[in-house]
């Protein structure tokens, strides 16, 4: 991966006759491996709102959780990998370790484009289709390879796999059928808790999501600071209250 990105931001200067490589060339390389080159496929306005909206909860969601990866930019221009939109985030460090907490943290964030589909739609779309499996997987190794579970407590249900086939993780031959129905009730209770906790998110949050969304439709992509900025805002605001409110109680 770090090869293609390197040959691909060194094609990338080359086009544009640069003697040498740019961190622009690099950031534009990783978004064409990672999403995809643009691809100028006119949606409907109605459409162009929905992704405007599902692109914004990731980021959002992102944006107000501690510990999340900063969102480095928010795009709702079509790719040729066949996504409508992409929001990148952007790890400060290289993390060996994971806890629990920042896991259910990653499964909001992934979920963050849905929840906000529900909040501002009242119903799901297709969109999510990707989310939901990458939230359902991570879901699903928490509770059978991690022991992140306590209603079936720190015991390791994977079956031996080899990783390079790749595909979801599999439960040991061993085990009941009991336990596998308590494995899928925790898997659901998991990814239910994810979703509600992005759904809070957005909901307090409700006017910072429809300026951003707006943007983010007015200029199809935006960047790191332009939400940030948004965000800061609003965090400013919200401590102000909060001072004004103790002052009036005391």
């Amino acid at each position: 991966m770090r090869i293609l990105r390197t040959n691909e931001a060194a094609l990338l200067a080359a086009r544009r006759k640069a003697e040498t490589v740019s961190p622009n060339d690099f950031d534009l390389a990783i978004e064409r491996v990672v999403a995809g080159l643009q691809r100028k496929t006119p949606l409907t306005p109605e459409i162009r709102k929905k992704v405007a909206y599902h692109e914004t909860g990731h980021a959002l969601v992102a944006c107000y959780l501690p510990g999340s990866d900063p969102v480095h930019k928010v795009s709702i221009i079509p790719t040729t990998k066949g996504a409508l939109g992409y929001t990148m985030q952007r790890p400060t460090e290289d993390q060996f370790l994971v806890s629990e907490n920042e896991l259910k943290n990653r499964m909001a964030v992934m979920l963050g484009g849905r929840a906000a589909e529900l909040l501002v739609f009242n119903e799901p779309t297709t969109g999510a289709s990707n989310d939901l499996e990458r939230a359902t997987e991570t879901a699903r190794r928490m509770v059978i390879e991690f022991g992140m579970s306590s209603e079936l407590g720190p015991v390791r249900y994977a079956a031996p796999t080899m990783m390079y086939l790749g595909g979801a993780t599999q439960i040991r031959e061993d085990a009941g059928e009991t336990t596998a129905e308590k494995i899928d009730a925790e898997i659901r209770r998991l990814v239910t808790e994810a979703q509600e906790q992005a759904l809070n998110i957005l909901k307090e949050h409700e006017s910072v999501l429809h300026e951003v969304a707006g943007t983010l439709q007015e200029k199809e992509v935006i960047n790191h600071e332009e939400i940030q900025a948004i965000v800061d805002r609003d965090k400013k605001k919200n401590s102000q209250n909060e001072e004004d409110v103790f002052k009036d109680e005391n």
